[in-house]
């Protein structure tokens, strides 16, 4: 039998890379590698198989004169700047709704404490 180091039996592994990945229109900085710190570009494609992202501004020449993009590994870039679509901004906005929640959650107010050690005669 023989053994495929790309398949997984797990399918939220597979599931979160893909939901994970750069995405297409995501302007990205690369920061490590050859190509460091000098390129900002978009991303054209994303290559999850062989684990590289192109983008781009980041091409070289190959021996019979045409240019191709180069594969830059996903870890060696930042995002900065999104493309929002409004399925994007609904999930950031409810994110932002339920953190907000969860801040507030388990406080207590100092009016609450103050009310509360007055009734039970507290220090």
């Amino acid at each position: 039998m023989t053994f495929n180091p790309f398949l997984t039996s797990d399918r939220s592994k597979n599931r979160k890379r893909h939901f994970n990945a750069p995405s297409h229109d995501d302007e990205v900085q690369v920061v490590q590698g050859h190509y460091g710190g000098q390129q900002i570009g978009k991303v054209v494609q994303v290559y999850r198989k062989n684990y590289v992202i192109y983008i781009k501004r980041v091409k070289c020449e190959k021996a019979n004169g045409t240019s191709v993009h180069v594969g830059i590994h996903p870890s060696k870039v930042v995002i900065t700047r999104l493309k929002l679509d409004k399925d994007q901004k609904k999930i950031l906005e409810r994110k932002a709704k339920s953190q907000q929640i969860g801040n507030e959650k388990g406080k207590y107010k100092e009016e609450l404490i103050d009310k509360c050690k007055n009734e039970y005669n507290l220090l």
